[in-house]
């Protein structure tokens, strides 16, 4: 299984990344991951939100189920994200998960999404969302193999 992790912009507070980096390199030993920031549109409003979301699509492979990371997504528990992700791995899909910029995601990044995620009801900043994301994704591949990570 594959999984990518885009997002636009770049975490500039440097307080974000190394947990990024830890959590990626742990999922190292379940898949292969790859993450990757796209610039930001110099646009604004609308139009930056359609600029972004073009280049997260062109990001993507024939294979990738789209989960866009939206605060009006779906909430779910940990071990239901779980079960989730290891229906993608049975069925043999590439995953890639799609945090947007500033504005959002755009409606064409929503309408091809498999599965429109939300992480809370609270608005958290891009590059911690990010930080979870990875954890809760690797907090899924420990719930999957029964590790004693997750503490239900």
């Amino acid at each position: 299984m594959k999984l990518t992790f885009l997002s636009v912009g770049k975490d500039r507070s440097g307080l974000f990344s190394p947990g990024v980096d830890e959590y990626v390199s742990r999922l190292a030993h379940t898949a292969k991951v790859t993450v990757l920031e796209l610039p930001e549109s110099k646009r604004d409003g609308v139009q930056a939100k359609e600029e972004e979301g073009a280049a997260l699509l062109k990001k993507l492979g024939p294979k990738d189920t789209l989960v866009a990371l939206d605060e009006r997504g779906k909430l779910l528990s940990s071990v239901d994200f779980a079960k989730w992700l290891g229906r993608q791995q049975d069925g043999g899909r590439d995953v890639a998960f799609v945090i947007g910029g500033d504005e959002g995601l755009s409606e064409a990044v929503r309408a091809k999404a498999g599965l429109v995620l939300s992480l809370s009801a609270m608005t958290l900043p891009h590059r911690l969302a990010r930080l979870v994301l990875v954890e809760q994704v690797y907090r899924a591949f420990s719930i999957l193999r029964g590790e004693p990570y997750h503490k239900a």
